[in-house]
């Protein structure tokens, strides 16, 4: 038992040092080719979620109440696309804040879009009932409009402004200070 356990760390020393020799050997590429730089390579498509300053993706949704609701139809008003799930305690937490900011400032613009994540349309319902939740909550069948959004917690919330971009994401609860600090940014403050 002894002699194995050198002879392993030998072994897998030797393998170390014959990977490094071979980088050495053949070099470290200055830059990465790319499929244009290499006629016949397969296609690359790089996965990137939205960004901060670039337009928010299209999507339609139904709503709970029925409509649907297409996001670019939504432009010259400001638009907070908050992702959530019945589950979600904090996503439980925030919802009446943004149900109340919802309502005292849709006059000047402001919607709420609540997009749940592919649970069954009784079970929205009667969160939004327990709630007295009045903003509009979308129904997404599949999680597409999470995908394309590329939502990796909850709640995730997008900060859209009257053009269509995106201006802030906050991932987690927010408080009313954070939420009224990025409304502020929006001109809703």
């Amino acid at each position: 038992m002894r002699l194995r356990r050198p002879l392993t760390f030998t072994a897998l020393g030797v393998l170390l040092g014959a990977a490094l020799g071979l980088v050495l050997w053949r070099g470290i590429p200055d830059e990465v080719a790319s499929p244009e730089a290499s006629p016949g390579a397969p296609e690359f498509t790089p996965v990137v979620g939205p960004l901060v300053g670039s337009l928010a993706p299209d999507f339609v949704a139904r709503t709970l109440d029925g409509p649907s609701i297409r996001l670019r139809e939504l432009r010259g008003r400001t638009v907070v696309l908050n992702f959530w799930a019945t589950w979600c305690a904090p996503c439980r937490a925030e919802m009446p804040l943004l149900d109340e900011r919802s309502r005292a400032l849709a006059e000047r613009g402001l919607i709420i879009l609540g997009a749940n994540f592919d649970e069954p349309e009784e079970d929205v319902r009667a969160f939004r009932d327990e709630l007295g939740l009045s903003f509009a909550l979308l129904l997404d069948p599949g999680g597409e409009i999470q995908s394309l959004y590329r939502v990796i917690g909850y709640p995730t919330t997008f900060f859209i402004d009257a053009d269509g971009v995106i201006r802030a994401v906050h991932l987690g609860v927010m408080d009313e200070a954070r939420l009224d600090g990025y409304l502020a940014d929006l001109g809703l403050g």
